[in-house]
């Protein structure tokens, strides 16, 4: 069986210790690929490093966080832009909404969102969308935006079943992480509603280990734990759910809308 961590961000320091063991125990776990979502103008770099250093397995995407998004938020979203002129990525990501943190500059949020969706439109690329305590605000906001040519995924899905109804009517996929495996996330309710044709799996590593490793650091080669999690809440083979999850991938980050 093979997999795709869909959202990793395995260039982060978290990992400078142990960055090939890491993508070592991920293959040995059949994950063989893996997208790297930017976060701002930080980020870029080791992002782009990781990716050279592994062509075939590690893929970037270029956006800019919505926790990155400040009063400097268009010299951030020029950087962004002039990436995405001067070469290929998978995806515009990650990027969206969070009201989690800070409010400040929501307003921001919202217009960072938008001209990082023309991008997507314009490109042909789907979206990599964070959305932490904000998720009607964007599926909302998505609605607006939506003319048929936007497609992309709800990262580290938290929602309801009737969210992720709106969502999947949009086109959108919803990404399952470790949060599926909390036993009082109650994603219990939600994820055997869920149309498997539109789910993804991704870690957010470092970030929210499923169980038994939660509260440890995150890694990719957890995928399959996650998978084993949801195979058993849709009640399907977890052979099935790799072909499908896998399928999903290719359909949205690696083949242009049709």
């Amino acid at each position: 069986m093979h997999w795709t961590d869909t959202h990793c961000h395995l260039y982060l320091q978290q990992f400078n210790e142990d960055r090939t063991q890491t993508i070592t125990r991920a293959f040995e776990q059949g994950v063989r690929r893996i997208i790297l979502p930017n976060i701002d103008r930080t980020s870029i770099d080791d992002m782009l490093q990781l990716e050279a250093a592994y062509p075939g397995h590690c893929f970037a995407a270029m956006g800019l966080h919505p926790c990155s998004v400040k009063a400097d938020f268009e010299e951030e979203l020029r950087v962004v832009e002039e990436w995405l002129q001067r070469r290929p990525f998978v995806a515009i990501g990650e990027m969206g909404t969070d009201r989690y943190w800070d409010t400040t500059f929501w307003e921001q949020q919202l217009e960072a969102f938008k001209i990082q969706a023309s991008w997507a439109k314009s490109l042909d690329l789907p979206l990599i969308i964070h959305c932490r305590e904000s998720m009607d605000e964007t599926i909302e906001l998505l609605e607006q935006l939506q003319d048929g040519s936007l497609r992309g995924v709800f990262h580290c899905f938290t929602g309801t079943a009737e969210q992720a109804s709106r969502i999947e009517a949009l086109g959108f996929y919803v990404g399952l992480g470790g949060v599926t495996t909390f036993k009082k996330a109650g994603m219990e309710r939600v994820v055997p509603y869920l149309n498997p044709e539109r789910i993804l799996l991704e870690t957010d590593a470092p970030y929210l280990s499923p169980v038994p490793y939660r509260g440890k650091r995150n890694e990719p080669a957890y995928i399959p734990l996650i998978a084993q999690r949801v195979a058993a809440l849709m009640d399907m083979p977890l052979e099935q759910l790799s072909k499908q999850t896998e399928e999903n991938v290719q359909r949205l980050f690696f083949s242009k809308k049709q």
